[in-house]
């Protein structure tokens, strides 16, 4: 028996859309890091990009559980005097919704090279459409 290594260039990369809508963060972004990653084909390779393209549509409408709508805050510092800004999931899902799903996924996938062209397969939408309906995404359907 042979352990066969992936190659990237003989990768078939798929597209799924995952629809977001009245579903847990961190359920959706832990389907769609696994999807980005590859972890679900049998020819995953921890050193090779093997994922897929993943397609988050309805960010706007992703639920979290608990009192993290308002309790959990998002923080960023410039390094500047006073440049420290702080933001409920409320103030953020008002301003820009998709940075929700966009920072759920990156904390999930590798700190490295690999992960930061992993994460550029990752397209998120607040709403409904998509402009991505030419590549035929299969739907994921409930993420469990």
């Amino acid at each position: 028996m042979r352990t066969i290594s992936a190659k990237a260039n003989e990768v078939k990369r798929n597209w799924w859309v995952i629809d977001a809508a009245d579903q847990v963060l961190g359920r959706v972004a832990a389907k769609a890091a696994n999807l980005l990653r590859g972890k679900e084909k049998a020819i995953f390779t921890p050193h090779v990009d093997t994922g897929d393209f993943v397609v988050v549509i309805n960010a706007d409408k992703v639920r979290l559980t608990g009192k993290k709508e308002t309790a959990k805050s998002y923080m960023s510092f410039s390094g500047f005097v006073g440049g420290h800004k702080s933001e409920t999931v409320k103030a953020r899902r008002a301003r820009r919704p998709e940075l929700l799903v966009e920072g759920a996924v990156k904390g999930m996938i590798p700190h490295t090279r690999l992960g930061r062209a992993q994460i550029t397969k990752l397209k998120v939408y607040a709403g409904a459409a998509h402009p991505h309906a030419a590549q035929n995404p299969v739907s994921v359907g409930k993420v469990s």
